[in-house]
């Protein structure tokens, strides 16, 4: 009987996801030839590889490809158990892995955590902060609990719960301040900032200004919100920024503020986890955590963000999707 352990399995998949035995071994936090003898041995014990090994980096083997989806399996089934015992408990305890895209996190986050931390005190949080696909990717593998992102997702196998919604924002050069603010026409006829490749807020904003993802030479992109807040200060052009991110990032920026006319752009924040999650009910639990941390950062601001309204009490008004 081949015999095989779950270590050898976790580490396997380490090197499976990261391709590289430096960065799988310091994701496992052992060291790098601790990490190759348990591979070694996990082949041998096989009788077959599962990996190609070339001069910095491993590829999988056809072998290693199958092996990967039934490893998977095991280890999310071996993650629900131990989901399924914390359920079971009467308060949140334990390891609690959340995902975040990086419009929301710098912003929403700190009161999050915070929040989280009084309530739950038993609680282990560790959060991940990346865009959408990646956090869909990491969830459907078990590697995260549940992500906080923009919705819908439209993933069948992912539950989804909308939390509150926020408009978009012109951020202008100061100068521009006592101009028109433009509508959808005028803004297509501007130099528009926005986020680099991978962002759902750049599609967003995309699909506000009717524009397709092949950008125009007019079109320019960074890789963070504060990156385009300085280039529009600079005179660069104009942007887009979620209604969240207004005091944070325009504080130190010579630009200025406008809101769009109705129907005003928006986009629906919630949060997301797996329908087969044993921690469903303690998710549903840290998703009023979420609403409530959204009500105070609309109070901490106001009369900045006075139409950051959370999902329940607003009326229904147009979003993107």
């Amino acid at each position: 009987m081949i015999k095989l352990t779950l270590k050898q399995l976790r580490y396997f998949e380490a090197l499976a996801r990261h391709g590289h035995f430096g960065r799988a071994a310091e994701a496992c936090t052992i060291s790098q030839p601790a990490l190759s003898m348990q591979i070694k041995e996990l082949e041998e014990a096989l009788g077959i590889a599962l990996f190609e090994r070339r001069s910095r980096r491993v590829w999988l083997t056809n072998f290693g490809e199958e092996f990967a989806l039934r490893a998977g399996d095991i280890l999310r089934s071996v993650n629900d158990l131990a989901d399924l015992a914390r359920a079971a408990q009467d308060r949140l305890v334990g390891r609690l892995r959340i995902g975040v895209i990086p419009t929301i996190a710098p912003y929403l986050l700190p009161i999050i955590i915070g929040k989280l931390t009084r309530l739950h005190d038993a609680l282990d949080i560790h959060v991940r902060e990346t865009q959408t696909a990646k956090l869909l990717q990491e969830l459907a593998d078990g590697r995260l609990d549940t992500a906080i992102v923009a919705l819908p997702v439209s993933e069948p196998s992912l539950h989804e719960v909308a939390l509150f919604s926020e408009e978009f924002m012109l951020v202008r050069p100061g100068a521009d301040a006592e101009k028109p603010v433009p509508d959808v026409e005028a803004l297509r006829e501007m130099r528009l900032l926005l986020l680099e490749e991978g962002h759902c807020f750049r599609d967003q904003a995309l699909s506000f200004c009717n524009m397709h993802s092949a950008l125009p030479r007019e079109l320019l992109d960074g890789s963070s919100l504060s990156t385009l807040v300085q280039m529009v200060s600079a005179g660069i052009g104009v942007t887009l920024i979620p209604e969240m991110a207004v005091p944070v990032e325009t504080r130190s920026a010579s630009v200025s503020i406008a809101r769009f006319a109705s129907p005003q752009p928006s986009r629906t924040i919630g949060m997301i986890w797996r329908k087969t999650s044993p921690l469903a009910g303690q998710l549903q639990q840290i998703s009023e955590v979420v609403r409530q941390s959204a009500d105070i950062l609309c109070q901490r601001y106001d009369p900045l963000l006075p139409s950051c309204r959370p999902r329940d009490k607003q009326p229904d008004q147009p979003t993107l999707s």
